[in-house]
This record gives C-alpha cells, sequence and structure tokens, in this order.
C-alpha cells in the first residue's frame, strides 16, 4: 500500500495546484449546481403562486345570450370581456394571444337551456400555450360547476332532493408527509450529486494517463520500480477522494441553498439537516471508485487530453441514465434495484428525502455492489496499464 499511497499524495498535491482542477471539482459542480436548483425551485413556487393569485381572464362571444353564466363567472373574480368576432377572427386572436381564451355562446344556447336540453358553449384555446392550457382546464371546471349548480335547482324545482343524483361520495385522505410531497420537485437531487460527484474526478481521471502521456511523462513514471497497477490505483484512489470531497461540497451546499426556497408555501418541506446530509454522502459515496476507475478504463484508450474529455463527456452520462429511466418506467425500490450502481443510490437518497427509515438491505446491497464495481474496473485499469500500446 506504500506505493499506492505516495502516488495518492502526488496526484492530490499536483491537482491542488491546478486551479482547473480546483475549478471544476471543488467550486463548479458543489456551487453552481446548488444554486441554479434553487433558483430554479424558487422560480418555479413564485410562478405558481402568481398564477394562483392571478385573476382568470375570459373573451367571451354574444355575452348578451347567457347574462347569467357572465354575472356568476364575475362573481368568482373572473375577468370577462365581451367580444364581437366571427369564428375566423376568433381562431386568429387566440393563435396571436390578443385573446388567449375566447367562451363562444351559441345563438340558442337560451333555448336549449329553457327546454332542460344540453346547451352547447364553445370554448377556444390553444393547447400548445401552457398558461392558455390551464386556464382553459380551469374555465371548463367553472362552467362545470355552473352547470352542476342549475342542474341541482331542476331538481329542487321538481320536488327531488339532489343528493339522490350523488349516492357515493369520496373523502380523500392524504397520508403525506411536507418531506414526502418535497420529493416531486427534489427528485432530481439525486442527478445533480451523482454528476457534481463525477465532475470532481473527471480532469484528475483524465490526467492519470492521456495527460500524462501528452505531457511525455508517462513513460518515465511507468520506468520506476513500482508496479504499474499500484501507480494506477494510486491514480484511481486520488480521483476518488476529490470526487467524495465534490460530493460532500455539493451535499452541504444543496442544503443550506434549499432553505431559502419557500416549499412551506405549497405544504412541502425539504428537510436536510447535518444527519439527513450525512446518510447521503455515506450512501452515495461508494459510487465514487466506480466511477473513478470508468473514467480511467477509458481515459486509457485515448491518444490526447482533448480526446480524453470528448470522450468521458459522453461516459460521464452513464451513471446518470438509470436515474431518468426510473421516472419513465415508474420503478419502485426493490432489492434487485438496489444492486444496480447509481439506480440503488437514487433509491435511497429518495428515501432519505422523504423522511423514511433506510432498508437494511438496500444499504448493504447498493454500497457492496457499487464497491465490486469499483474493484472490478480498478482491476481492468491495472491490466491495461500493462499494455505497450499504453505509450502511444
Amino acid at each position: 500500500m506504500s506505493p499506492i499511497g505516495t502516488v495518492w499524495r502526488k496526484e492530490v498535491r499536483e491537482s491542488l495546484r491546478d486551479r482547473r482542477t480546483l475549478v471544476s471539482a471543488l467550486l463548479f459542480g458543489p456551487l453552481f449546481g446548488p444554486l441554479i436548483l434553487a433558483a430554479a425551485l424558487q422560480f418555479l413556487v413564485q410562478r405558481t403562486a402568481d398564477e394562483a393569485d392571478q385573476r382568470l381572464e375570459i373573451a367571451v362571444r354574444h355575452a348578451e345570450r347567457a347574462p347569467n353564466l357572465v354575472t356568476w363567472l364575475e362573481a368568482r373574480s373572473v375577468v370577462v370581456t365581451p367580444v364581437e368576432l366571427d369564428d375566423a377572427a376568433t381562431r386568429r386572436a387566440v393563435r396571436e394571444r390578443t385573446h388567449p381564451l375566447v367562451l363562444s355562446i351559441p345563438e340558442d344556447f337560451g333555448e336549449r337551456l329553457a327546454g332542460a336540453r344540453p346547451a352547447l358553449l364553445q370554448l377556444y384555446s390553444d393547447a400548445a400555450g401552457g398558461r392558455a392550457d390551464r386556464n382553459a382546464a380551469r374555465t371548463r371546471m367553472l362552467v362545470a360547476q355552473y352547470g352542476a349548480s342549475i342542474g341541482r335547482l331542476r331538481l329542487l324545482a321538481r320536488g327531488v332532493d339532489p343528493l339522490l343524483t350523488a349516492p357515493l361520495a369520496v373523502q380523500d385522505i392524504d397520508v403525506s408527509t411536507p418531506q414526502s410531497r418535497s420529493v416531486t420537485v427534489l427528485g432530481m437531487l439525486s442527478y445533480l450529486l451523482l454528476l457534481a460527484m463525477i465532475l470532481g474526478g473527471l480532469y484528475l481521471a483524465i490526467d492519470a494517463t492521456a495527460g500524462e502521456r501528452e505531457r511525455h511523462s508517462l513513460e518515465p513514471l511507468l520506468t520506476t520500480p513500482v508496479p504499474r497497477a499500484q501507480l494506477i490505483h494510486g491514480k484511481i484512489l486520488a480521483a476518488t477522494t476529490f470526487m467524495i470531497v465534490s460530493l460532500t461540497l455539493t451535499a452541504i451546499a444543496c442544503a443550506v441553498a434549499l432553505r431559502f426556497v419557500a416549499l412551506e408555501n405549497f405544504g412541502m418541506s425539504a428537510h436536510l439537516d447535518a444527519a439527513v446530509v450525512l446518510k447521503i454522502i455515506l450512501v452515495t459515496a461508494p459510487l465514487a471508485p466506480a466511477a473513478a476507475g470508468l473514467m480511467t478504463v477509458v481515459a486509457s484508450f485515448t491518444r490526447s487530453y482533448r480526446e480524453a474529455q470528448t470522450w468521458l463527456g459522453v461516459v460521464m452520462l452513464v451513471p446518470t441514465l438509470p436515474i431518468a429511466f426510473v421516472g419513465l418506467a415508474e420503478l419502485q425500490p426493490s432489492l434487485a434495484f438496489a444492486a444496480v450502481p447509481s439506480l440503488g443510490q437514487h433509491f435511497l437518497i429518495t428515501s432519505l428525502l422523504r423522511g423514511a427509515a433506510l432498508e437494511p438491505s438496500h444499504v448493504l446491497v447498493s454500497v457492496m455492489a457499487s464497491l465490486a464495481l469499483g474493484a472490478v474496473l480498478a482491476w481492468i485499469a491495472g491490466r491495461l496499464y500493462h499494455r505497450e500500446s499504453l505509450l502511444g
């Protein structure tokens, strides 16, 4: 272990002198990632709050044909704007956002309503516009409520209890907690942590082979009376160290940044105290050796520093792909998924964010699988270092 420790100290010392490594490993990921996450969440919270407080605006064609409906809408803080447009002009106004939402009252609306027949209403909207589509949904809900109130009045006028038409009632009982609800917006936190961790050792992993070869310092290094496998294992250990430092700084920065996001306004709580942050670091850190080993293996096949950057920029997405697949397939935690590196860490982090107790078997399987993969990749890297083609 003495040669490995010597190489580790040498790589760490040289990396600390390299400003590019320090900026990418200890500043860019740990600082900007949490800041961007907190800013995006705060923007989402503020935008949602503004939309909830904003009054619904509806342009109504032929409002005189349904005065009671217009009065009912205005009583619910809806801004009704009467317009005189034909069908073509209405479609153009909606597409050009002059009137994003137009409710048209047909000529026979009053007659059909008085005859107790379904009265047609035409709602013009643009489904491609997110906000307009949400406002259209609010309008449909208000019109449905108005129609339901008319239906109840018709039953009362005929001496029928309106409750007879509702034989069943559902009472919603939400058993979620503010912590568990926050996972809906903090689900990308595990992706951010893994990405920041990988970036922490990216440049050091590139420098292990491609950088040394390009500076013509690899050949003298290999002539030292030290087994080549121990040389590369020391470099992998140094990259792992930087990854764990980057992971730690990112987790702490996320916990601090999320304190300034007003999730409480929506019944959510990002409870990231010191104990939770420490657990997140401990369950994620075992993935660092595997990431460092994978990057070192890929870098050993490249001929230049720039080529290594190109390949590793693609390879670093591999650990994050299982996390993206989780949302699409709606996977649930299981012992089998815990054995998949990065996927197991994602489920453990999600459980911690929910405030749930970790399953010991899942933690053990996730840690052992990640460390085993790291050991295999380190062994492969050591074998690759014995190739004569390594020197180019």
